[in-house]
């Protein structure tokens, strides 16, 4: 693959209340064959992100048509599992036009740092959601310990399919508790029920300097099965991007080498590259993505150019 940077598109400069810093995880949906609607995090002056939206122009995605100005899903009330902040990772319209939107919640913890655990919200119109539940959908589980985040989801021949993050396990990396957790793959009738468990779907390699993933997004083509996903390395503290192709959307054959998408020499994305979220509008292909320290740099787009 070859991608050209356009640069960043948007990122928060203090004006609104709930979006001081950060442009995390751009998730993007088609509106039409003129907009695409972006659902992001942004982070309040406390660093306690909510999810809002902002619409650009599917011709060119650095012009930007519409920015949220309030947020479309607050935190949780205090005690649940999205009291500390929600970041929207996958959304879908669903066969009978409504439209579900998955994202992680944060809760603090005392013995470890925090837990990541998934959430639903549900709209009619993709502006005025409500959660299906105060309690995650992917609940923590003897398998799935403290993680089970960055949930992406598609459906397809009458069920959800969702890949997703998931592990049990903190790591001393240099002094700090970091997170380690693989991809799992589990799969749903109605979008709202999961298993407690998944299959493993793609797992991190330690002796490769791994140690986590970040949100996955699967494209499926008539031919065939893209992952687009984050690597996390424990000598870089950073992410880099990850690629992965396959037959039937659960068995993948990394190719990382060809995603050809890495950090810049200088500027927003010099240290990190993550969260790569592509679309395809009109016979080009957008890719939206982070650059560094999880989007506090906003989030940026680039152009497929083979």
């Amino acid at each position: 693959m070859r991608w050209r940077k356009l640069g960043v598109v948007y990122k928060p400069n203090g004006s609104i209340w709930w979006a001081h810093t950060h442009a995390t995880a751009p998730t993007p949906l088609v509106i039409s064959d003129r907009v695409i609607r972006i659902y992001l995090s942004c982070r309040d002056d406390q660093g306690i992100g909510r999810i809002g939206f902002l619409e650009v122009s599917a011709a060119d995605p650095t012009r930007l048509l519409e920015v949220g100005r309030e947020p479309l899903l607050d935190v949780g009330r205090p005690g649940t599992f999205d009291d500390n902040g929600v970041m929207a990772t996958s959304v879908l319209r669903t066969p009978d036009g409504r439209t579900f939107l998955y994202y992680v919640g944060f809760e603090l913890s005392l013995h470890v740092r925090y837990r990541l655990l998934s959430g639903l919200a549900i709209s009619e119109d993709g502006l005025h959601f409500r959660r299906v539940q105060e309690t995650p959908i992917l609940e923590r589980s003897p398998a799935e310990l403290y993680f089970r985040g960055g949930p992406h989801v598609r459906y397809e021949e009458g069920r959800y399919r969702m890949w997703y993050v998931a592990g049990s396990e903190w790591i001393d990396l240099t002094g700090k508790e970091m997170p380690v957790y693989d991809l799992r793959y589990v799969e749903s009738s109605d979008g709202i029920q999961w298993p407690c468990k998944g299959q493993v779907a793609l797992p991190i390699i330690a002796d490769d300097d791994e140690h986590g993933f970040g949100r996955p997004w699967v494209l499926h083509t008539d031919t065939a099965w893209e992952l687009f996903y984050s690597v996390r390395r424990k000598s870089l503290g950073a992410y880099r991007m990850g690629y992965a192709v396959s037959p039937d959307g659960m068995t993948w054959q990394r190719r990382d080498s060809e995603f050809g998408l890495d950090t810049s020499f200088d500027g927003w994305d010099s240290q990190a590259v993550c969260y790569a979220a592509p679309v395809t509008v009109g016979g080009r292909t957008w890719l939206f993505y982070n650059g560094n320290n999880f989007g506090e740099s906003g989030f940026g787009v680039a152009i497929r150019e083979d």
